[in-house]
């Protein structure tokens, strides 16, 4: 599990094609300190498992599935990437409970610079506009963030300083994908909520009867 509170960014420094697969080397000198196989690192909020580990970079295997839901297929040599190790048991959760588990891909629509933080616009898959709401929170590329503006299609973002600075956030330009995860815990009460109402149906079908 996973906070949404990005560690550092890192950078792609190889990638092999396979042939239902991908394999990325990856820099990182704060997420690899203490790194062993078999480790989890949120790669742009993609929970990545760590196959290989040397110095200050790491290798891991990107599965067809993860290139086909999230953005990381588009990655590059010299790509900056997002780089989160998992929350340790007992530390504060800064951000909120982000799993790694992206549910689907946004793009950056417009930016709108102030003086001091940024609004970025950012498309919104049909799927998962019901489980986004205004100043609810959603994972944009493994970064923990409020939301400002829910539309029927996208949301906003405002950015301080420290987050342009720090992630890929400040970046991305129009047009450039996002990886993105709901909350968690608005899904888990969709589906209990969901599971109710479809037990009081077949309750009162049964009286029917």
């Amino acid at each position: 599990m996973f906070t949404g509170i990005v560690e550092e960014l890192g950078e792609i420094t190889a990638v092999e094609t396979l042939d239902d697969a991908c394999r990325f080397r990856l820099r990182g000198p704060v997420v690899t300190q203490g790194a062993k196989h078999g480790d989890s690192i949120a790669v742009n909020g993609v929970c990545l498992t760590v196959v290989d580990h040397e110095g200050d970079e790491f290798t891991a295997d990107v599965m067809a599935e993860t290139l086909n839901r999230s953005s990381l297929g588009a990655l590059e040599v010299g790509s900056r990437v997002n780089l989160e190790r998992p929350m340790a048991v007992g530390e504060r959760l800064g951000g909120h409970i982000v799993q790694g588990h992206v549910d689907g891909t946004g793009e950056i629509l417009e930016r709108k610079p102030s003086e001091h933080w940024e609004i970025v616009k950012i498309s919104l898959p049909a799927e998962l506009t019901r489980y986004v709401v205004e100043k609810g929170s959603i994972t944009v590329d493994g970064i923990s963030l409020t939301v400002v503006d829910a539309g029927p299609d996208y949301f906003t973002v405002s950015l301080i300083p420290t987050t342009l600075d720090l992630t890929t956030l400040g970046h991305k330009q129009p047009g450039d994908p996002v990886n993105l995860e709901v909350d968690v815990i608005a899904k888990y009460v969709e589906r209990m909520l969901g599971d109710r109402a479809q037990g009081a149906a077949d309750r009162a079908q049964g009286v029917a009867r």
